[in-house]
């Protein structure tokens, strides 16, 4: 059975969110576009609180899969 490929701009997001949790840099987007790019910078927000917040490691992870459930 073939998979279905997730939105792309679902991917955008938590490719952002991501990258907040690991402390990284808004800098490191790598999206061009205005709708890719806003969706990453959002990701990476919420990652930069959660990194803020002690969400780090496991804990991370198990955000990540909350949001995933959710959206």
């Amino acid at each position: 059975m073939r998979r279905l490929k997730r939105d792309p701009m679902e991917r955008a997001y938590l490719r952002g969110y991501q990258n907040g949790v690991q402390g990284k840099s808004q800098d490191s987007c790598p999206f061009n576009s205005t709708a890719g790019r806003q969706n990453w910078i959002n990701g990476w927000r919420e990652g930069r609180a959660d990194h803020w917040a002690g969400f780090t490691g496991i804990s991370g992870v198990h955000r990540l899969n909350e949001m995933r459930a959710v959206g």
